[in-house]
């Protein structure tokens, strides 16, 4: 894009009342904003490799399950001990609606359908996750605060038919 097209926008924008301008040209393109309190939106990059994280402790058995097949036990989806109820999506798995609440359910507590188990945060936004069974719940796979994945068990339901 020529110079002398960049200065000919400025001008335009300082004479008018806009307060900000984008063209493109084929492949080229140019975005001219006057003083704006606005912070500029960050760029994604698609396909960057991302590096693995390194923890400064030791992971606990839930987390090397997750890592590494062959650092998992025998019997990591947990069916040969009751109904297993997966996590529905990649995020931040929460025990309570807060610090200070107490958890949304206990090992050895009876549920029922629809109970909330569980919050799990995905950008931001906090959905809860509800037990899709009744019985009593004999496992909880995560911890307050452990990221969790897509389809990873969280909790382990003890039905009538287990």
């Amino acid at each position: 894009m020529d110079i002398r097209k960049v200065k000919k926008l400025i001008e335009l924008l300082e004479e008018s009342g806009i307060a900000e301008i984008e063209i493109h040209e084929g492949e080229e393109s140019v975005r001219i904003s006057r003083g704006s309190s606005i912070a500029p939106l960050p760029q994604t990059v698609i396909n960057a490799p991302v590096p693995a994280p390194t923890p400064a402790t030791a992971p606990t058995e839930s987390f090397k399950s997750h890592m590494h097949p062959e650092d998992a036990p025998a019997k990591s989806d947990y069916s040969d001990r009751g109904h297993v109820i997966p996590s529905p999506m990649v995020g931040v798995f929460y025990a309570s609606p807060s610090p200070e609440d107490p958890p949304f359910c206990s090992v050895g507590q009876e549920v029922k359908t629809g109970d909330t188990l569980c919050i799990i945060e995905a950008m931001k936004i906090m959905n809860q996750i509800e037990a899709d069974v009744s019985g009593k719940l004999v496992k909880i796979l995560a911890e307050n605060g452990d990221a969790v994945e897509y389809g990873q068990p969280l909790f382990v339901v003890e039905t009538e038919d287990s």
